[in-house]
């Protein structure tokens, strides 16, 4: 039988713990790393300050320590936060990152959507990662 998207992300999320807006903000101030893996075009009209920037396409090139395209912030011993839009893209992209033996991942729940709904700060800027 075909497993559908939402079989898969039902899997992710049962697997990967998830986080609220105010205790990530609090994770990021004591050292753990927001991921955004949303597309540039997301990410430059609002993010989360100091989020780094990895769009879904490109996490695993910008996860593995080996890829000449690793980004230095992130390390398979760091805590991870994953943001995308709604907590669906985020979830997917933790469980890749567990099984390329990230060791302490979880998703923001309700994503970039919900940071902005309990009024958390974000900025703009314009992607420059790729």
């Amino acid at each position: 039988m075909t497993r559908t998207v939402l079989d898969m992300i039902g899997e992710a999320r049962a697997r990967v713990s998830a986080v609220g807006p105010q205790a990530a903000a609090e994770q990021a101030a004591a050292g753990s790393v927001l991921l955004d893996v949303r597309e540039a075009e997301e990410w430059q009209h609002g993010h989360i300050d100091q989020s780094v920037p990895a769009p879904r396409g490109l996490l695993e090139f910008f996860a593995d320590p080996t890829s000449p395209r690793h980004k230095v912030a992130l390390e398979p011993t760091m805590r991870v936060i994953v943001v995308c839009a709604s907590g669906a893209r985020a979830a997917l992209a933790a469980a890749t990152l567990q099984d390329m033996g990230y060791t302490d991942v979880a998703v923001l729940e309700g994503g970039f959507n919900e940071w902005k709904a309990a009024g958390m700060p974000t900025c703009e800027h314009d992607y420059a990662g790729i």
